[in-house]
């Protein structure tokens, strides 16, 4: 297949790329608004706190739509490792928080058009993101549980893009590589009267640049808005079918030099694995009266997971749902002007989970045993059953005071509940009941300040809080084997003082820079223990001590956008001694980069496109101890394509190159694995073609 749409692209004559939005002049302030503030519209040099709002497509064009690290490029503070396994979502982490993550996102919210994909104890799946329908991502670069509450250490808000104008458009586009991914995907919309709607519906297949790394995963994604006098409306739905997914593994340093593209031995052997069934439906409804907004939200969904590892087979069904409201009024008070919002969020999630030995590699001719009654059966004895159920909810209320024209007083608290509350179904007579309750909780409060030194910048500053439950997973993860919850991994808590400075200069050049410090109690730590075929458990450290800064850059010059982003982070252990004794302190945490700097040039002539991306990463540590690294690297990007138009229709051929000088390195570890299996690596060059058709605009 990919010689043939490498044929196509070449052959045929291209243009810029029509079905996205172009960048904002660069003459003057742009016109853009956030909303991922839990309020009314804002303009970023209003706020506070570092957030940035980009376009990924139009900035970036050609995109394949596959990982979020290719989604989430250029933004300063977030750190994107794709694992490049596909029963493992990246891990995120925005100034540390989700830094940790085993599998998932952690420490970090991630809603889909204002619909929290989030659950309650604070673990986001990720795998079922419909890529290809983003046209937007505001992000949160900093504590924000004073809106948003658990798991709030940044918040990633994943926008749809803009419904097509005519009464129905639709494209049709294929992707291919020499890595063996073969993506096609389908989408249709329109504009009908005061309707609008769409739908993507998406299908990958990829056989893996490691063994053992085959996926087969469907997607779909649907949305309707409409306008009822002042009150807008609408209705997300997305599904995902993932029959396939093959768990490569970490390996070990000696395995690494000797065969990277090697699956763990121990991970073929137990075939671990993945099938993933999941839905979610989700309705919003933002009224406007003046200048005040009342929005309310509703929405649920279901997931199925069977999850094969190397120590277990972990089964769980899971329902979800959960809604909230807010509304923003501005007022008068005592001769100033105020802007008073206020919410209460409400979540509900109910896991019914089993975990069995997991008896592949043992041959059917074996005699049966405890572990694996059944020789020939994957499923051997259960060692787990239980109901999770886990509660949240919290309100939080803020007021933006002005000071004078252009100065802007903020400050905002939020209190949240979360209970876990699990009902233990494998009872013997050396397994006793595990039933219990835990109910954590929290106040986060917030203050900042914001000026506008000019028309076009400002200056800010704010002292915010976090704070971040264990998740089920890792509450039921206890190192003597017993089910129930841990009673001894408490939640973490933070507290983060940040200051920056955002705006345009010359007319071209946008910038925003930010330093902040982040003090940590409670750190939530994973670690693996020798003889636990890889299972990761957890607890906490002291006290932990994050500084950094972070410079984004964009300039936009006649035919040519270039944007820069860099962050410096010095994260370290402060206090942290672990049971057997041995003291951490001073020790870098683990799964981050000192530095990271990525970059971008597009090349825009009339029908034609090229863009040129780079990233360096520095040097991280896998462990606590700091005794191993996985090196620094860095890697180029290409891409060329553009449109050529037929009337109301048009075809948008691509060609690209991703790791342009076949670098070897490392793109994601797994944090103090046991027997040395930290690292994860990353394909080497990769060619690939995308041709996209398209009918209407």
């Amino acid at each position: 297949m990919l010689p043939a749409v490498l044929g196509i692209a070449v052959a045929m004559p291209v243009s810029a790329q029509q079905q996205d939005t172009l960048p904002l002049p660069p003459a003057k302030l742009p016109p853009v608004v956030v909303t991922v503030t839990r309020d009314a519209a804002r303009s970023p040099l209003d706020l506070p706190f570092a957030i940035t709002a980009t376009r990924p497509d139009s900035a970036r064009p050609g995109q394949r739509h596959l990982s979020l690290d290719e989604t989430l490029f250029l933004l300063p503070g977030v750190t994107v490792a794709n694992r490049n396994n596909p029963t493992q979502d990246p891990r995120i982490s925005i100034r540390g928080f989700g830094a940790r993550s085993a599998f998932g996102v952690r420490g970090v919210r991630v809603l889909r058009d204002g619909i929290p994909l989030t659950l309650p104890d604070g673990q986001t799946p990720v795998d079922y993101l419909d890529l290809a329908s983003v046209g937007r991502i505001e992000v949160i670069r900093g504590s924000a549980a004073a809106l948003y509450g658990n798991a709030s250490g940044g918040v990633i808000d994943i926008q749809s893009s803009a419904p097509p104008a005519d009464p129905f458009a639709f494209q049709l586009r294929t992707w291919g590589d020499s890595g063996g991914v073969r993506r096609w995907v389908g989408s249709a919309g329109g504009t009908v009267g005061r309707v609008q709607y769409q739908g993507t519906i998406g299908h990958n297949e990829t056989d893996g640049f490691r063994e053992y790394s085959r996926q087969r995963m469907t997607s779909g994604f649907g949305r309707v808005t409409t306008t009822v006098g002042t009150t807008d409306l609408a209705l997300d739905i997305m599904g995902y079918d993932m029959p396939l997914a093959e768990n490569p593994g970490a390996l070990t340093a000696a395995r690494l030099d000797s065969n990277r593209t090697m699956a763990d031995p121990l991970s073929v052997s137990k075939e671990a694995g993945k099938t993933v069934r999941q839905g979610q439906v989700g309705l919003t409804a933002v009224h406007t009266a003046g200048e005040g907004q009342l929005t309310a939200t509703v929405y649920g969904g279901w997931r199925s997971l069977d999850n094969p590892l190397t120590f277990a087979i972990v089964k769980f069904d899971r329902t979800s749902y959960g809604g909230s409201v807010r509304g923003t009024v501005p007022m008068q008070f005592l001769g100033l002007t105020h802007r008073l919002s206020a919410g209460i969020d409400a979540q509900r999630q109910d896991d019914d989970r089993q975990n069995f030995q997991n008896c592949n590699g043992v041959a059917p001719e074996a005699l049966p045993s405890v572990s694996c009654p059944t020789p020939g059966s994957a499923r051997g004895a259960t060692t787990l059953d239980q109901r999770e159920l886990v509660s949240g909810a919290g309100a939080f209320v803020r007021d933006e005071l002005t000071l004078a024209p252009g100065y802007l007083l903020s400050a905002g608290v939020r209190a949240d509940y979360v209970k876990f509350d699990v009902t233990d179904h494998f009872i013997t007579a050396t397994d006793p009941d595990d039933s219990g309750d835990r109910t954590l909780h929290a106040i986060s409060p917030t203050i900042g300040f914001v000026a506008r030194v000019t028309p076009l910048a400002s200056i800010y500053a704010n002292i915010a809080t976090a704070f971040e439950t264990p998740t089920t997973t890792e509450l039921a993860n206890r190192p003597d084997s017993s089910g129930g919850i841990n009673p001894n991994l408490k939640p973490q808590y933070s507290t983060t003082y940040e200051a920056g400075i955002k705006g345009i200069a010359l007319g071209r050049v946008q910038y925003d820079v930010a330093a902040f410090a982040t003090q940590v109690r409670d750190e939530l730590i994973p670690y693996e223990v020798p003889g636990g075929e890889g299972r990761t458990f957890y607890r906490n450290a002291g006290r932990t001590h994050r500084r950094g800064a972070e410079v984004g850059l964009g300039l936009e010059l006649g035919e040519l956008d270039a944007a820069l982003a860099y962050s410096y982070s010095n994260f370290r252990f402060a206090e942290f001694t672990t049971d057997s004794g041995v003291s951490y302190a001073g020790n870098r945490i683990p799964g981050i980069p000192v530095q990271q700097a990525e970059a971008s040039v597009t090349w825009r002539h009339r029908s034609m496109f090229a863009t040129v991306e780079g990233e360096a990463f520095g040097q991280v540590y896998v462990d606590d101890r700091n005794s191993a690294s996985a090196a620094s690297y860095q890697t180029m990007n290409l891409r060329v394509g553009g449109t050529v138009s037929f009337g109301q229709s048009w075809l948008s051929p691509v060609v690209g190159i991703q790791n342009l000088f076949n670098a070897h390195y490392v793109g994601s570890v797994s944090v103090n694995a046991s027997a040395g299996k930290y690292y994860e690596p990353a394909p080497g060059r990769v060619i690939f073609a995308g041709l996209t058709l398209a009918l209407g605009h």
